[in-house]
């Protein structure tokens, strides 16, 4: 008979409640997720994939708003280096997000509306807490690994720290262990220009069927730049104009890269919420996994059992190979198992989605080692 907590398009709600870090706690939580592949009789060969700032369960099937792809089908799936084959692969949309759990665009049962700003604040640890209730449901007590890059890699390390007991390999790609003080000004950018967007109401919009998208897009436009390289930017576009065979001497789209960029603002505004990218990226802001060790981000792992893999990519200015390195050496101090590698790669930040032959060897040879 058919387990019907697996498969995709699943979402559940459980009772919880979810301890906060800005005191309290949240229930009921409701959980969207999908799972790759089959949970074996001793349920040891489950991975939690955990996705970044704008992405969402569907790292491996279509997604049903854009009909595109999952965002890493390159990566999950049967034969694949995270292959469904083998694994039970689990995918959850994070507290505070827009496709199916618990965010500010979910109806309050208290009121029966939209919490809007209502919703509590949250951190990345609130959504681990979250995550965590969902593999108890699944009936998974160890999980073989988790794997995230960006915002991804911050909740694998969060794993690692909360539940060491409870996660057996941590894979960290491209991500870092707090967040500085430019990627804090980049989103607060972002944030301003939603919050500056007329429509945006103080979050009140939803009953009017007309969000903040002029304020979205803006910041959308704004954080997308942060994912790609110089190099990459000059490659694609340099100073090519678009459709056009001279300057318009207006403000029009006249380079390539200002259109692309306007593309990615508009596209993206069809399938994300403005209040959970407000939310998302205050919880990114808050993380600093040593704050809770006076300071001492080895105290994160004192005792850690977890065998760990972090990979960072040279070209990746949001979180330079330094934020890696930072995180290896307090794993080495916590006398942590840790393997680092720095790839090569034109495509700055979002090198982790791309096709890279390196990074698959990489991952596929951590998972599938022996304990």
């Amino acid at each position: 008979m058919m387990d019907e907590r697996f498969g995709l398009d699943r979402k559940v709600r459980l009772l919880g409640p979810v301890p906060l870090d800005s005191g309290g706690s949240f229930a009921p939580v409701e959980i969207a997720y999908e799972t790759y592949g089959t949970l074996n009789e001793d349920a040891d060969n489950a991975i939690l994939v955990c996705h970044a700032l704008t992405g969402d369960q569907y790292c491996a099937s279509t997604h049903p708003m854009t009909g595109k792809p999952g965002w890493w089908a390159r990566m999950v799936g049967p034969g694949k280096p995270v292959d469904t084959d083998r694994f039970c692969v689990i995918c959850a949309n994070v507290l505070g997000s827009c496709m199916g759990s618990s965010g500010p665009a979910s109806e309050d049962p208290a009121t029966a509306v939209a919490y809007g700003m209502d919703f509590p604040v949250i951190t990345l640890a609130d959504m681990v807490r979250a995550q965590e209730l969902l593999i108890g449901h699944l009936g998974i007590e160890r999980l073989h690994a988790v794997i995230g890059g960006s915002m991804g890699g911050m909740q694998t390390l969060t794993w690692a720290s909360l539940f060491p007991q409870r996660v057996a390999r941590a894979v960290v790609i491209a991500s870092a262990a707090r967040h500085s003080a430019q990627n804090i000004a980049f989103h607060e950018v972002g944030r301003q220009a939603i919050m500056a967007d007329p429509k945006w109401r103080g979050g009140a919009y939803y009953h009017e069927s007309d969000p903040p998208t002029a304020g979205l897009s803006v910041a959308r436009m704004a954080a997308h730049i942060t994912y790609l390289s110089e190099a990459g930017l000059t490659e694609k576009f340099g100073r090519r104009l678009q459709d056009r065979t001279d300057k318009s001497f207006g403000f029009d789209a006249d380079f390539q890269v200002e259109s692309y960029l306007r593309h990615q603002g508009l596209s993206f505004t069809g399938r994300f919420d403005a209040n959970s990218y407000l939310y998302i990226t205050r919880a990114m802001d808050y993380f600093d996994l040593a704050d809770a060790h006076d300071g001492r981000l080895a105290g994160a792992f004192d005792g850690t059992k977890t065998r760990f893999c972090l990979v960072s990519f040279d070209s990746d200015w949001l979180y330079p190979t330094a934020e890696s390195r930072r995180i290896v050496h307090a794993l080495n101090g916590a006398g942590a198992d840790v393997s680092f590698v720095e790839l090569s790669s034109p495509f700055g930040h979002d090198a982790f989605l791309l096709d890279n032959p390196e990074l698959d060897r990489v991952v596929s040879g951590f998972i599938g080692a022996s304990a």
